[in-house]
């Protein structure tokens, strides 16, 4: 080689050595003074509304902070809060441009648009774990099942189901660019990812030292009001799509094919709603979805029962004795209260006897049984359908995301002790536990005061109901009952109408107040972290509620004409209300008035609330904010006008599903027809939360879940509850245990064994017997009145005592609830060990997926390998050349 060959070798190797510290050099300046110069590019009034870019029309904007000028003795030290929390968000990389408060709508709020370039996003994402392509998946789509071409009306378009193909992923690393399919580095990364990255920044960017404490994250600087708002934007306007340059509006998309009230039939875009949201608002969809689906098979075996009630209500034996007027008529009855009531004929009851057969019928029993096994299989497949869905969108190695796991800044500043952290090894705020007792002992008796307090409601409404029942019956119970007139609108009906409305608005009040209080309660614990706050406030809010919602239901189902006593000794209120008893029919009838009025009333009226509160809130914001026409009315200050979501908005979405689902596994045995309005309910709140969210409110910061959480534990206790309650419900509330002891042990008609049922159902009492007290105001030449319950006549030796049928009606009813929990309980058990957690085609695809990874990255690794020992050989090669003419070139000089 050539003495001007290795001069030019060498003067190359030394230029290469340079160069990347002088690209680096130079990329760091240029940054710099870019970051320091924001200079707009083109006039503001230049820029179209509709934008999500910053004034250059390149960088997008990932994040929005708003703030307004303080007048308040605090303005400086915000002031100095938010420079150095912006100079501490450059610093890690972020690109910030402020727009001043003048060319504002409301002129008074300034917005300071974040971007995240392409070295902040695959470092984060790298930090943050999130799984990206690698290689388009060879596992097809398990979507295909079974008579898929009769629900092509129920499909939704492929390319909005389904808005990206499957891959093989990997977690992100930087130093492993190469491997993953990259075409675009600005769509790299979807929007939902791009909005996490920043607010896990924005939670962990410090902005100062406060009393010898370093201060940090963007949730400590909204609750002191040094930001007014946080927020990622919308990618468009949700009633047309976006144009260029603006990304695909997929905003627009998710408002047209789910957002519309239209489609309450069509499937839910359930990998569009995970893309634009994230996982965690996407699998509560999914889980709503679900469940709407399994309520379906439900209704329709409630609406046959139903039907069944409807065709056999006219041969109905009991009703039809209680309407003859030679049988029912005849009966005289036993007045319902002390001295106002008078006497009443049983056929007085004779439509609310039919009323009764509806829901009190031979397949009540199967019904009960049915939504035992039903709920087992809802719960097993939900299973099923998260395992799946864990597959689907790279969650199964998934673990709690940091953010979950952060300090709440409450927490921080409540803390003066600190110690060392045994994982992290870092030290930390702690809190003993003696400063935290105090608030425990506050919040338990908070708790148990106002669960109390729902009692009392409870007791007052029972005693508006004795109170006012002898004004019914001294109206409706006079000489007309007889005569037998026969009316619906029985003086139990009336004030069990009026009650139950009346317990709603109670329930209602309450709930107001409460969800209030819980709130301030949880926060004086200081919880340590955001998901131990969430976990302590499902705690109490779930309680509440549960007593809230459900004592009137379980008063009426398993204690109301239970202690009765019989006439002559009643058994009284506070000494002075006769206990409450049940229509001759039971109180079925009552417990599905009852059930039927709170639980329609809380969907309406949820429903209602949802959809119009936010959308009158966002019309009175944008009313005050357009005070200048004239100007750009702009992305982000649309967005900073919507309602917000908030960190609790998936908590009260969970808690009123679960809330419902006690309604209808806990009291179906009484109304068959529970599941059919919580269909047709959950068909118009899928469409309302869909609409709300995507029309109402603002974007969502994207977070990560892999499951519906603690609410599934709660699922399962519920259902578990719901066997017991249902079996009593049939045993001791329904009539059905003793009309089959009367069918099997007293009938004396083989030909119509139901004969003489109503008369042996009904006991004799002397109206002689009647204490002066109670004896009504009315003088009848009757001598003996009928009351339901099983006692011995007046001429026995052990008079009024209960006889021997009802020890054998007690037997049966306990026979009852034995013999249906363990058969119940029984076909739970076998149906959960026969359904697998996780599907076996879910197994196959989890662990070709993991194979198809580890070759892959094994390949990406091997020709890395030996592409660096190539070129290593190489340079090695020519190294060796270049000394050698270097030595060589010596010996020539010399």
């Amino acid at each position: 080689m050539g003495d001007p060959d290795v001069l030019e070798m060498v003067q190359e190797e030394e230029r290469r050595a340079g160069s990347e510290e002088r690209f680096f050099e130079d990329l760091s300046s240029r940054e710099s003074s870019f970051l320091i110069s924001e200079e707009p590019r083109f006039k503001k009034d230049e820029q179209s509304k509709d934008s999500i870019f910053f004034r250059d029309g390149i960088r997008q904007i990932d994040f929005v902070l708003s703030y307004v000028d303080d007048i308040k003795k605090e303005a400086e030290l915000k002031a100095e809060r938010r420079k150095e929390f912006e100079q501490n968000l450059r610093k890690t990389g972020l690109e910030l441009e402020i727009e001043d408060k003048m060319n504002s709508e409301d002129g008074k709020t300034y917005f300071v648009k974040i971007h995240a370039p392409w070295e902040v996003l695959v470092t984060y994402a790298e930090v943050l774990g999130i799984k990206m392509p690698i290689k388009e998946s060879d596992i097809p789509r398990a979507d295909k099942i079974p008579f898929s071409c009769m629900l092509g009306p129920l499909k939704l378009p492929r390319n909005v189901k389904h808005p990206h193909a499957e891959y093989f992923t990997a977690q992100f690393t930087r130093h492993r660019q190469e491997l993953f399919l990259i075409e675009d580095e600005s769509s790299f990364f979807p929007s939902s990812s791009r909005n996490r990255i920043v607010y896990y920044i924005l939670s962990r960017c410090p902005f100062g030292i406060e009393d010898g404490k370093k201060r940090f994250g963007i949730e400590r600087l909204l609750n002191s009001h040094t930001y007014s708002s946080a927020f990622p934007l919308h990618d468009g306007q949700y009633w047309k799509p976006s144009e260029p340059p603006n990304p695909v509006n997929e905003r627009y998309t998710l408002c047209q094919n789910w957002a519309r009230f239209s489609y309450f039939y069509k499937e839910q875009p359930f990998n569009l709603i995970r893309d634009y949201y994230g996982e965690k608002i996407g699998i509560y969809f999914v889980f709503l979805g679900f469940y709407t689906e399994m309520l379906f098979f439900a209704a329709i075996v409630g609406l046959a029962c139903f039907i069944y009630g409807l065709l056999s209500m006219h041969d109905n034996s009991s009703s039809t004795e209680i309407c003859d007027p030679e049988i029912g008529g005849q009966i005289i009855m036993c007045p319902l209260c002390d001295v106002m009531c008078d006497y009443w004929r049983l056929n007085s009851t004779c439509l609310a006897s039919k009323f009764s057969h509806l829901f009190d019928n031979e397949s009540t029993v199967f019904f009960a049984i049915f939504m035992g096994i039903w709920v087992t299989l809802f719960l097993e497949f939900w299973k099923q359908r998260q395992a799946r869905l864990e597959y689907e969108w790279d969650l199964v190695d998934f673990e709690e995301e940091q953010q979950q796991l952060q300090l709440r800044p409450e927490f921080e500043a409540m803390c003066t002790h600190r110690k060392i952290n045994a994982v992290t090894k870092e030290m930390e705020p702690y809190l003993p536990l003696c400063s935290r007792i105090p608030w425990y002992f506050l919040s338990g008796a908070t708790v148990t005061l106002w669960m109390s307090l729902v009692i009392a409601c409870m007791v007052a409404v029972i005693v508006y109901r004795l109170s006012v029942f002898a004004t019914f019956a001294s109206f409706m119970e006079s000489e007309a009952s007889l005569k037998h007139v026969r009316s619906f609108l029985t003086p139990q009906i009336t004030t069990s109408l009026t009650g139950s409305c009346l317990n709603f608005i109670v329930i209602l009040i309450l709930n107001f107040f409460y969800e209030r209080i819980s709130a301030w309660i949880t926060k004086m614990e200081i919880p340590r972290t955001h998901q131990e706050y969430e976990s302590s406030l499902t705690l109490k809010m779930f309680l509440f509620q549960f007593v809230n919602f459900y004592s009137s239901c379980f008063y009426v189902a398993f204690f109301k004409g239970k202690f009765v006593g019989y006439p002559g000794k009643y058994t009284y209120l506070f000494n002075v209300w006769r206990s409450e008893e049940c229509d001759p029919g039971g109180c079925l009838v009552e417990l599905t008035t009852q059930l039927t009025i709170i639980m329609t009333g809380k969907q309406v009226f949820g429903n209602i609330k949802e959809a119009i509160y936010p959308f009158v809130l966002n019309w009175w914001r944008r009313r005050k904010a357009r005070t200048n026409s004239e100007k750009l009315y702009s992305r982000w200050e649309q967005d900073h006008d919507l309602e917000t979501f908030g960190s609790l908005g998936l908590f009260y979405e969970y808690l009123e599903t679960v809330i419902q689902f006690g309604f209808v596994t806990l009291f179906v045995a009484s109304f068959p027809l529970a599941p059919l309005l919580a269909l047709l309910n959950n068909i118009i709140e899928i469409r309302v939360d869909a609409w709300k969210l995507t029309t109402q409110y603002r974007r969502p910061v994207a977070a990560k879940a892999h499951s519906i959480g603690v609410w599934q534990d709660i699922l399962y206790g519920m259902a578990v509850l719901s066997v017991a309650t249902n079996a009593f419900i049939v045993a001791f509330t329904s009539d059905m245990i003793p009309r089959l002891v009367y069918y099997y042990a007293y009938s004396k008609n083989a030909i119509q064994p139901m004969k003489g049922y109503v008369n042996n159902s009904l006991s004799i009492f002397l109206i002689a017997d009647f204490p002066n007290h109670t004896v009504p105001s009315e003088k009848r030449d009757f001598t003996t009145c009928r009351y339901r319950d099983y006692r011995n006549p007046p001429d026995h030796e052990d008079k009024y005592f209960h006889s021997m049928q009802y020890w054998h009606v007690l037997a049966a009813k306990m026979t009852f609830i034995i013999i249906m929990e363990h058969v119940v309980f029984l076909m739970k058990f076998l149906l959960a060990w026969m359904i697998p957690d996780v599907p076996k085609d879910v197994v196959e695809r989890i662990k070709r997926e993991k194979l198809m990874t580890v070759k892959i990255l094994h390949d990406f690794e091997l020709n890395k390998l030996k592409e660096n020992l190539r070129m290593n050989s190489s340079d090695f090669a020519k190294h060796l050349i270049i000394q050698e003419n270097k030595v060589h070139l010596a010996k020539s000089a010399t």
